[in-house]
């Protein structure tokens, strides 16, 4: 696979994590209320914000490594 293939990958997935993080912290009706006190769309937040953003932060490094290598 060549570099630009795979940093475009890569490119895609981190903005689907990103979207995903942002999608969890919405006010939509959840079973409970989450571990700040509002209700979301995911009860787990902001946990899960944040596991989804360093997800996509690691991936974000791996990227430019990968594409900054010689």
């Amino acid at each position: 696979m060549s570099k630009k293939l795979i940093g475009t990958a890569l490119l895609v997935v981190v903005f689907l994590l990103a979207g995903l993080a942002i999608i969890t912290v919405l006010p939509f009706a959840a079973a409970r209320p989450n571990d700040i006190g509002y209700v979301s769309t995911c009860p787990f937040a902001p946990w899960s914000t944040l596991v989804l953003l360093l997800g996509g932060g690691v991936l974000w490094v791996v990227r430019s490594y990968i594409l900054t290598r010689a």
